[in-house]
């Protein structure tokens, strides 16, 4: 079933932080600048906004797979990129890759403390570093974000990703690395979904990132994907409510830090499974094919 796009309305900020990226890239584009300029780390960057629309986070956890009520009265943690997008938007100003060509490349978040629902949302950002090899640029943004009375409540690394042009003299210095896998021994299965075309859309509606290579196809094959590709945040997410369902019995408040590595684009539509090995995981195609998304995780 897909999304209302009713909640559409809730996603002004981060459709204009888009725009603002998008406004930057082609200065970028036209000024013709290379390699980093930036001071390390940047500067802080705040902002308080309105608690969270309380049918947007229902159907946020409904569109992952999860149970509403398992939150009620809290915000559902794994929506953060819903509000904290234009901070961390902010915190690239001045980095001269082409960032309409970011990817997620991965995030590691602690859950410090529960977010109570109908309170203003505080958030910190700052970009950390910047770990450029001339075949990629990897960028580390530092971000904490909770309530007033709890700031802290979830301590977050993103680390982007942009995917460089080598100069013709640098093209065979590296082999590419194989791709991981589902491991076939010791895995349990524990989500499961099928993936239409419109997966990247819904999830931009609920969250505000229309990045165009998650939902318009010809966008995709621009950038060298022969469809869309699914949001890094929407598999985290789908991961996050099969293990809150499975191992804590809706009790979210026992996953206590998740780290995550987005390792393949998840082309869409597709039929994947999440997997976990001790505290691994993993979500893939099945055991033994290819892995999406790699990481680990810890209970409190």
């Amino acid at each position: 079933m897909s999304v209302a796009i009713k909640h559409i309305r809730h996603q002004f900020p981060v459709i204009a932080a888009l725009g603002k990226t998008a406004l930057l890239a082609a200065r970028q584009k036209l000024g013709g600048a290379a390699g980093p300029s930036v001071a390390l780390p940047g500067p802080e960057v705040t902002a308080t906004v309105p608690p969270r629309d309380d049918g947007l986070m229902r159907a946020f956890v409904t569109h992952l797979g999860g149970d509403p009520n398992d939150y009620r009265g809290f915000v559902p943690p794994h929506l953060f990129p819903q509000w904290t997008f234009p901070v961390l938007a902010k915190t690239l100003a001045g980095v001269p890759y082409p960032l309409l060509e970011l990817l997620n490349g991965g995030c590691r978040v602690r859950f410090n403390g529960p977010i109570p629902a109908g309170e203003p949302l505080v958030t910190r950002a700052h970009l950390q570093g910047i770990d450029d090899d001339g075949r990629r640029a990897i960028l580390h943004q530092v971000l904490t974000t909770g309530t007033t009375t709890d700031p802290d409540a979830l301590s977050i690394d993103f680390y982007p990703i942009v995917r460089l042009r080598p100069k013709d003299g640098d093209k065979d210095k590296k082999e590419p690395k194989d791709k991981p896998t589902v491991p076939v021994d010791g895995v349990r299965e524990i989500g499961r979904w099928r993936l239409g075309s419109g997966a990247g859309r819904d999830f931009a509606v609920l969250t505000g990132d229309f990045n165009p290579v998650h939902w318009v196809r010809p966008a995709a094959q621009a950038m060298g994907f022969e469809n869309v590709i699914l949001h890094g945040f929407a598999e985290l997410g789908r991961v996050i409510e099969a293990l809150v369902r499975v191992l804590w019995a809706g009790d979210y408040t026992r996953l206590g830090v998740i780290d995550v590595r987005f390792v393949r684009p998840l082309v869409l539509p597709r039929e994947v499974g999440a997997y976990i090995r001790d505290h691994e995981l993993w979500l893939g195609d099945a055991p033994g094919g290819p892995a999406y998304m790699t990481g680990t995780f810890a209970e409190r």
